[in-house]
């Protein structure tokens, strides 16, 4: 098959991308299909060598990419033009972050008629919005934190945060990888953590601090992978824990109950659901000393290198990296475009 794989774009993810885009490309060519890696960020630039390391390319950033991240940027409808032009089977969305995971390009590949893998415009924008997100799993019986939501910094009452009970979560509304995101212990603390989250958003939301161990369940097709436990070694599980080597431990399956297990697969299949999802994605969870779990969010684009965690939970199961992106791909194919 002849395949694109979309990296890089303009986002605060940027970089995240560009990993897994190189890691789902290579793991595409391994597997004997002519394969083109795009960088948004300039439209329709094609990688040429896609053994570079990670970090040589992504140190090659757009000069203007700070001016570009908040509204859909022009040059991504020269990328979907060039795979008109150059009639791709099938589209790897490997972006993470802003029009690439908002639903934006989805609506435009649909336009275009462009198979891609990954959920709709619709599932991905219900997805990057935390607030209609923990709305959607409070519809469907998905147990989620307390949460308020504020679309402007001047409409936050810092009485009903007060009301809400310290610690608090403060993050942007539509950002991923704790990106804006802190933790409040004190209300001393709220403005500056109000100042970052809006710094990346024009909305945020105050979410109820939940106690306990962060959990994820990764969903393959309709199918719930195992429980993993992240034990990130600072406490939090913040952008260096997620990206740095050796910042954080991964226990697969989990070290929880059976049953307390099952229960998590089936609320995070509910959510997913409920969400609309497609092909693949993870939903994550912080699990209280008591059992009691609650939904943070769903990721309908998550990280997908040999080390992220939808191939780790992937592999407890016997699919590997090469394998899990063929699946990925053969069922977007197999169902084309007309995703809500």
């Amino acid at each position: 098959m002849k395949i694109a794989v979309l990296l890089g774009g303009t986002s605060a993810e940027r970089d995240v991308s560009l990993v897994t885009g190189l890691a789902v490309a290579k793991a595409l060519l391994e597997n004997g299909h002519t394969v083109q890696a795009i960088d948004c960020a300039y439209g329709a630039k094609v990688l040429s060598d896609l053994d570079r390391p990670a970090e040589d390319i992504i140190a090659e950033q757009p000069s203007d990419i700070e001016n570009r991240r908040r509204e859909l940027d022009p040059l991504i409808m020269e990328t979907v033009q060039y795979l008109l032009k150059e009639q791709f089977d099938v589209v790897y969305n490997g972006l993470h972050g802003g029009y690439g995971e908002n639903g934006q390009l989805q609506a435009l590949l649909e336009l275009a008629g462009i198979p891609y893998t990954g959920s709709g415009p619709l599932a991905s924008g219900l997805g990057m919005n935390k607030h209609l997100s923990k709305i959607m799993f409070r519809s469907c019986d998905v147990p989620t934190a307390d949460w308020l939501y504020y679309p402007g910094r001047e409409l936050v009452d810092l009485n009903q945060v007060a009301a809400l009970g310290y610690p608090v979560v403060v993050k942007p509304n539509d950002q991923g990888s704790t990106v804006g995101l802190s933790i409040v212990k004190e209300p001393a603390q709220i403005d500056a953590a109000l100042d970052e989250a809006f710094r990346h958003s024009r909305s945020v939301i105050i979410e109820k601090y939940i106690p306990g161990r962060e959990i994820t369940v990764s969903i393959l097709g309709d199918q719930a992978l195992p429980v993993i436990e992240i034990r990130p070694k600072s406490g939090f599980y913040d952008y260096k824990s997620k990206y740095q080597k050796g910042m954080t431990d991964y226990l697969v399956p989990a070290p929880i109950p059976d049953e307390l297990s099952q229960s998590v697969q089936e609320n995070a299949l509910r959510a997913y659901r409920a969400m609309g999802c497609e092909d693949y994605a993870r939903i994550d969870f912080r699990l209280q000393e008591d059992g009691q779990f609650f939904c943070l969010e769903v990721n309908t684009l998550p990280g997908m290198t040999p080390t992220s965690l939808v191939p780790k939970a992937a592999r407890a199961i016997g699919i590997s990296f090469n394998e899990l992106v063929e699946r990925i791909v053969h069922t977007a194919l197999e169902r084309g475009v007309g995703k809500l």
